[in-house]
């Protein structure tokens, strides 16, 4: 690709969701840390000519950075990636197999200096901040698994009725994604994706902090000694006092216009077509929406720090 349509490319939000300063950083950080593992790749197996001998990568590394961008954004297919950067498909196909990881292993940015990797980090992250964390479970559609998978039925939800797989995303008060788990198949329940990833240890044995959830983690609340904030659970299934009606819809209410704001965490996670819609291997996935997750995250960053006044 010419420098003159990279640099369109870049200056341009549009088209890979982040701004010029972003894919600047990016540049500047994943570069020699993936020519470093590039010439480690090289150097582990026999070979007959010294590292560096032979062919030379058509798709430098900025392009490859841009054709994931893309992909991710927009879902634009390997193909049309392809046709566009003037290389071959699998060219593109093992760019973005590279460069998925290793955005994901960024994790989320909360500030310049602070990034937050694991769920443990989250926590403490909230409680010397004193910020109140907000969680919810997330659904992204994948393709049907082959006939005759031992696990076909596994990625069946409960809740959408279709072939899916399940992140946790967590989220502060203001919406700012700060933790987006891997994925599970879509059969399995919110609250045991939760338990399965150590939350209800972690907030038990951490610091003080306020975790607010849908009714989907009911029952949390009394193992992490009130951490967890769950709506308030129905004594009445039938025929209950009107006072009680009144006081429930009030508590309730109260509760989801606090807790509403993970839902516009996820539906900027979802603007990006890769978490709309997956359509390549399910395998994938975890490093996909990690991706996706590190990249608003260090977006909303930029935009909070340029936002504020000097």
């Amino acid at each position: 690709m010419g420098s003159a349509s990279r640099a369109a490319i870049i200056s341009d939000r549009t088209i890979t969701g982040l701004s010029a300063d972003v894919i600047a950083e990016l540049v500047a950080e994943s570069g020699p840390l993936w020519h470093v593992r590039q010439h480690a790749k090289l150097a582990s197996r026999p070979r007959k000519r010294a590292v560096g001998a032979g062919a030379k990568h058509r798709l430098v590394f900025v392009d490859r950075l841009l054709a994931t961008l893309v992909h991710l954004r927009h879902g634009a297919t390997h193909d049309v990636l392809a046709c566009w950067f003037g290389v071959d498909r699998s060219t593109i196909t093992r760019a973005i197999g590279e460069m998925r990881p290793l955005l994901a292993e960024r994790g989320c940015t909360v500030r310049p200096d602070v990034r937050l990797r694991t769920l443990a980090e989250v926590i403490d992250h909230l409680g010397a901040s004193g910020t109140t964390g907000i969680i919810d479970g997330t659904e992204i559609r994948v393709r049907h698994p082959a006939a005759g998978r031992k696990d076909r039925d596994k990625f069946i939800s409960g809740k959408s009725k279709q072939n899916a797989v399940k992140a946790m995303v967590v989220t502060d008060e203001d919406g700012r994604v700060l933790f987006c788990s891997p994925t599970k198949p879509g059969s399995c329940a919110d609250i045991t994706q939760a338990r399965q990833l150590g939350l209800v240890g972690l907030l038990a044995d951490g610091p003080a902090v306020e975790i607010l959830a849908d009714a989907g983690y009911q029952g949390l609340g009394a193992q992490t000694g009130g951490r967890m904030v769950t709506p308030p659970h129905r004594k009445f299934k039938k025929n209950a006092p009107d006072w009680y009606e009144e006081m429930y819809e009030r508590q309730r209410k109260a509760h989801s216009s606090r807790r509403i704001r993970v839902e516009h965490g996820i539906a900027h996670l979802k603007n990006w077509r890769a978490l709309a819609r997956h359509l390549g291997r399910r395998e994938h996935m975890s490093d996909t929406v990690q991706a996706v997750a590190a990249l608003l995250s260090l977006q909303q960053t930029v935009d909070l720090t340029s936002a504020r006044p000097r």
